[in-house]
């Protein structure tokens, strides 16, 4: 594969959202993880704009009645208690924008081989219901309007957050095309756990090297027994040692060669990669953002065979 500038998702829209004082949910950390890349070196003509799916678009993956209960703010309380967002227009136009962020990114990785979305990774929705800050499973939308447009295409969705792709396992429970792959907590949310096609659980406190060898297995399984013709990467960071919500002991350099070796195992078996950042909950911004800048260094390393002007990876 020749070497490529990686194409890169965003839109302004992903930190413009107004959230109640000290909410969970780092809104801002798209925009500062854009401007970190900016910084290091991101160039104009990689930047993509996305623009927001349609409501018929979500209606191949999610039901009708659950969709309007979403436009009308219509939904039971405590079934809006369980997304975690106050309801607003601007949170629809922001969720829809990221699906559609997430769709992009797909399309362009088939054609460049790589592109990664600065946003992405909505894994906890259902069918008919949302939970984890998830109003619509992106990846599931994603690969839906793709199989409408390549019906033959073999999709692996290999989500390495910390929390367990739950609604995207649920989604494609009875859909070959789609390889769902979840390697996550075993004692964190959600606590009711739906079976993937392949689910790696994890020990709290797992190290670096369990979970590297763990990583290794699932590459493997996916090249042996997958094949698939696209991977779908939710690079989670919440499996960091700082994370306030993760439980696990994956250091920084950690999360670097976790990038490194999905990258690097995509190139190599010249499988198109599409990446969204996923999840990561810190509220010391800088720290969270360091963590996803993980992924776009190791872009760098494996694509463009060059080192953003960061330097060497290292705990803060």
């Amino acid at each position: 594969m020749k070497k490529v500038d990686v194409p890169f998702v965003y839109s302004s829209i992903y930190s413009e959202l107004d959230l109640p004082p000290r909410h969970r949910y780092p809104i801002e950390k798209y925009r500062l993880l854009k401007n970190w890349a900016v910084k290091h070196g991101a160039e104009e003509h990689q930047w993509h704009k996305p623009s927001a799916i349609s409501w018929q678009q979500v209606g191949h993956t999610h039901c009708a009645n659950y969709i309007n209960q979403l436009r009308t703010n219509s939904m039971d309380k405590a079934r809006w208690r369980r997304i975690g967002f106050p309801w607003s227009e601007r949170l629809l136009r922001r969720t829809l924008t990221s699906a559609g962020g997430t769709l992009l990114t797909t399309e362009l990785a088939l054609i460049h081989g790589i592109a990664i979305h600065f946003s992405g990774g909505y894994h906890h929705a259902h069918k008919d219901w949302g939970s984890g800050f998830c109003l619509i499973n992106d990846l599931a939308i994603a690969c839906n309007e793709l199989l409408l447009k390549y019906p033959h295409l073999k999709i692996a969705i290999l989500d390495t957050d910390v929390h367990q792709g739950d609604g995207t396992a649920t989604l494609f429970a009875n859909d070959d095309r789609v390889f769902t792959c979840s390697i996550h907590g075993e004692r964190n949310f959600p606590f009711s756990k739906a079976q993937s096609d392949l689910d790696k659980p994890l020990a709290k406190q797992t190290s670096d090297t369990q979970y590297l060898d763990t990583l290794q297995e699932t590459l493997q399984f996916i090249k042996r027994d997958v094949k698939p013709d696209l991977i779908l990467y939710d690079a989670g960071v919440d499996i960091y040692q700082r994370d306030e919500l993760g439980h696990l002991r994956i250091s920084l350099a950690g999360i670097f060669q976790r990038d490194l070796s999905v990258l690097g195992f995509a190139k190599r078996e010249d499988i198109p990669l599409a990446a969204v950042i996923g999840g990561g909950y810190q509220r010391n911004l800088e720290r969270l953002v360091r963590a996803h800048a993980q992924l776009l260094r190791a872009s760098y390393h494996v694509y463009t065979e060059s080192q953003l002007t960061e330097g060497k990876t290292h705990e803060v």
